[in-house]
């Protein structure tokens, strides 16, 4: 959240902002494996984004109860899209924090812009507003997140770990979570089995 916070304070974006990081056949890292994370700031002093396409056991109304916003009674009595809103999980960092990625259409004093269109807010208070009806158009929430140091983003990229692309908010927000890591690659154009799982130089 710190690089989210310099970035607003510079008012400059990074070069990954706003950009899918796609994981690679190879990566040797278990927990994000098929994972695409959305890259919410990126500087020289590290990165900052959230697996946007792994879900967790816990569903919202759940979680609205756990965090004291409303108690059991009044979670049963939810509309129907709050209580389908899928809680993800966003990365192996800080994983009791709550993160809300959204359309700018909502905004309170805490939400961080990440680019034109899309802002993370991290309290309370739209998860109230999502609770009623009175959210963003678009949203999705995760707890936990992802995280690098100075230049390790890089490092793992430049070692054939990840693949970038633009992103949009259709693909960000699609429901259909199951396919959105062979949608996000189908909209580049790559065919994974073209990949072999090792860094080569032609």
């Amino acid at each position: 959240m710190e690089l989210l916070r310099n970035k607003k304070t510079a008012g400059k974006n990074g070069f990954l902002d706003d950009q899918f990081l796609i994981a690679m056949p190879g990566m040797k890292d278990e927990r994000f494996a098929r994972s695409v994370i959305y890259i919410c700031a990126h500087s020289d002093e590290g990165a900052m984004g959230l697996i946007i396409n792994q879900t967790q056991q816990m569903l919202f109304p759940d979680l609205l109860v756990q965090l004291g916003i409303m108690n059991e009674q009044e979670a049963i009595r939810l509309p129907q899209e709050a209580r389908d809103f899928v809680v993800r999980n966003g990365g192996p960092v800080d994983r009791s924090r709550g993160f809300v990625l959204h359309t700018g259409d909502y905004r309170v004093e805490s939400s961080l812009p990440v680019s034109d269109d899309i802002c993370l807010t991290a309290t309370v208070d739209i998860l109230r507003a999502i609770s009623t009806g009175h959210g963003p158009r678009h949203a999705l929430m995760a707890l936990g997140y992802s995280g690098w140091g100075a230049g390790q983003l890089e490092t793992e990229i430049a070692e054939n770990g990840w693949l970038t692309c633009p992103a949009t908010p259709e693909l960000l927000f699609d429901p259909d979570i199951d396919r959105k890591y062979d949608r996000i690659l189908a909209s580049i154009g790559v065919n994974l089995a073209h990949f072999s799982a090792a860094a080569g130089h032609a």
